[in-house]
Parts: C-alpha cells; structure tokens; sequence
C-alpha cells in the first residue's frame, strides 16, 4: 500500500493547568473517555487516511503506544513549548507527505470535515489555510488596569481554530527558520513570508480549556440522538411574546410589512412572531431571553426590524456550538390574517433562522387581548442539536 501524502500532528503534551486536572489536558477524560481519544476518533475518520503524529509528554509516550496499538499512528514526546512539540512531530513525518495538518487535540470535537476542507484547500491554493469563524463579541483593548482604551472593529476579525494545514515543505522550512515563539502554526507560517488563507470554521471545534469547557463538551457529548446519519444532542425551547395593535405604526410581523394593517405597540418594531422565535431559540442554548440580550433601554433596538433580532440571536446561538435543526411559530390574534400568506411567512423566517420554520394560527374565541382584537400573542418551540461525529 502506497504512503499517505497527508499527515496530521495531533498536539497533546500541554499541561493543562487552567483545566484544573490531576491529569495532562489531553489525559483528562470527557464523558467517559479522554480528550485525545475523542479527538483521534475523528482524525481516524479522515478519508483517505493520512499519516497520524501524535506527540504527548514524555512521560506518556509508552501508555499512549500501548493505548492506540493496532492503529498506524506515530507516537513522540513533545518539547517545553507547543511550537517544540510540533517540532517533534515534524520529523517523524513519512518522507511522502506533501501537505501537513496540525491540530490542537484539546480541540476534542473537531468534525473529520473540517480536516478534509482543509486539506482541499491547501492543496488547491497551495500556500496555508487555516479555520476561522466570525467575531460575534464587541471587542475592546485595555490597559493594565483594565481600563478600556479603545474599541476594536470586530468586522475583520476571526477566531482562529485547528486543524490548520500547509504545503509541507515550506512549513518545515518556516520552523526551522522561526526564530520567535508563537502561539500557532499560521503565524510561524506567516512569518516566514508565506501567505494563509481563512476557511470558515465550525462551532464545534471550540478549544477545551477550562472546567466550563470541559462541562460544555460533556453536555455535546450526552444523550446522542442521530440525526441524518450524525449523533447529536438536542435541546428544545420555547418562547412567547404579546404586542398590542398601534394604529399609528407600520405592521412588519413575521419578518414581512403588512400594508392596510394596523402596527403593533413596541421598543422596537413589535415583531412578536421574530421575538418570540429568538425567545425560543435562546432558551433552548441557555443564552438567557429576549429582554436581557436586546433591552429596551439600549438605543441601538429602537425602531430595530425583528430580522435584526434573528440574525444576531442566530449569531450568539451557533457561537455556542448548536445547529438550529427547525422552528415552529402559533400565532394566537383575529389579524392580520396568516393563512393568506403562510407560505410567503415560512419561506422568509426560514431564509432568516437557517433552518425550516412552520407558521401556524388561532383565535382565542373572543377571549383576552387577542380575542378583542387589541393585539397578538405567538408562541414558537425550537429543536437544537449539538452534533458529533457518530464515531463518538
């Protein structure tokens, strides 16, 4: 059988002190198993498979042999420094490899995806490519002590995540030739004058660094259910929110205007249908609700359309590691009237949450606000998923 042309260095021999553990990092145990072996499971996934490095401390190299005996895996003790340690597995690499991934095994849920994206794209461009998501967090510089100087334009910003993969001969020339210590492969890379490209990210691949990360992976990890093929954990939410008619305001309700149509009384647009979905999709991650993520004392929400309030609730959502699997709103009000167009409502909250959105709609028989025609009332349920690979 011919040599892999592709490796990937699995960096495990971090201590782990901000974890808290008796353990090194990657010895820690995540529902039931450590965080290197969750993170090989998906490594091993990798079609076709590639030459696997894994370094450790010096002092488990031996039990991590007899732990991965039977696959082809490479085991070797790291340096005093993650670039060292990456060292290491540099030169235990087949002398066939021409593209070289390095990943972070704290990174434990990482999707084989992810590495294959990666190398397409390596080998395409072929300079670095690295993954990344978008800066969902205002951001702000202090100085040393903690007084804010300035704020940063998070717009061109990016969480930067492993795997990240090169052409492997300018990334073994770009260590050799690295002389500062830096916290990862791109900019060893970069500093050698070699480019790096961006790839989007996935939620999952967040680092496990402290006990809440490690509590956040186990919750992932807990209860699989399968879902299209991939194990996953779900969350359901609901939401709720009442608007009374202002015959003084436009209507936008469901993401859409409504003309001849009364508007309804709010801080924002009063779209009770898009802020009930956030209520629910909030509740459901445990990002809190709608009032304590968009106050009605921040200027910024005045007059804000509800599609504004999904796209940033999305945002802060998938940021926390969940998959919007699918959403259903009941509208209870005697106008506007849904039925006419349902399809027009689903077809734009769908485009807004990512995910299929059902609309449904009552009268509460003359009962209430909504039964005397002053307002409307919607109730939406979501169902979110957190998936692994089903190897997990």
């Amino acid at each position: 059988m011919s040599s892999p042309n592709v490796a990937v260095i699995v960096v495990a021999a971090g201590s782990g002190t901000r974890l808290g553990g008796a353990e090194p990092k990657a010895f820690v145990t995540v529902a039931g198993r450590t965080i290197l072996e969750r993170a090989l499971d998906e490594v091993f996934a990798v079609v076709p498979p590639p030459q696997v490095v894994v370094v450790v401390p010096a002092d488990r190299v031996d039990q991590t042999s007899r732990n991965l005996d039977g696959t082809t895996a490479t085991v070797v003790a790291g340096g005093e420094t993650r670039q060292q340690s990456v060292a290491c597995g540099i030169r235990a690499l087949d002398p066939a490899v021409a593209t070289v991934l390095v990943h972070d095994a704290a990174r434990a849920l990482t999707p084989s995806s992810l590495f294959q994206r990666v190398v397409n794209e390596v080998v395409l461009l072929e300079h670095g490519v690295v993954p990344g998501l978008p800066v969902v967090n205002t951001l702000k510089r202090v100085d040393e002590r903690d007084l804010v100087q300035e704020e940063l334009d998070r717009a061109g910003m990016r969480e930067i995540q492993t795997p990240q993969g090169f052409p492997r001969d300018a990334f073994v020339a770009s260590h050799e030739s690295a002389t500062n210590d830096y916290t990862d492969d791109a900019a060893v890379f970069a500093a050698a004058g070699h480019p790096v490209s961006i790839i989007e990210g996935d939620h999952r691949a967040f680092k496990i660094t402290t006990p809440w990360d490690l509590r956040r992976a186990e919750q992932l990890l807990a209860h699989p259910v399968v879902v299209s093929g991939a194990v996953v954990g779900t969350r359901t939410g609901i939401g709720m929110d009442v608007h009374a008619l202002d015959d003084t305001r436009p209507l936008w309700f469901c993401g859409v205007y409504w003309p001849d149509e009364p508007g309804l009384a709010g801080h924002s647009d009063g779209d009770a249908a898009c802020h009930a979905i956030c209520d629910a999709l909030l509740s459901a991650a445990g990002l809190g609700d709608v009032g304590s993520r968009f106050g009605t004392d921040d200027p910024r929400f005045a007059d804000a359309p509800g599609a504004d309030f999904i796209a940033e609730t999305v945002a802060l959502v998938t940021g926390a590691g969940f998959r919007i699997l699918n959403v259903a709103v009941q509208v209870v009000a005697n106008r506007p009237k849904v039925g006419p167009r349902r399809t027009e409502l689903e077809s734009v909250l769908t485009a807004l949450v990512g995910a299929p959105v059902s609309v449904g709609a009552t009268t509460s028989d003359g009962l209430g606000l909504t039964g005397r025609g002053e307002g409307v009332a919607v109730v939406a349920n979501c169902l979110l998923a957190s998936g692994v690979s089903a190897q997990s």
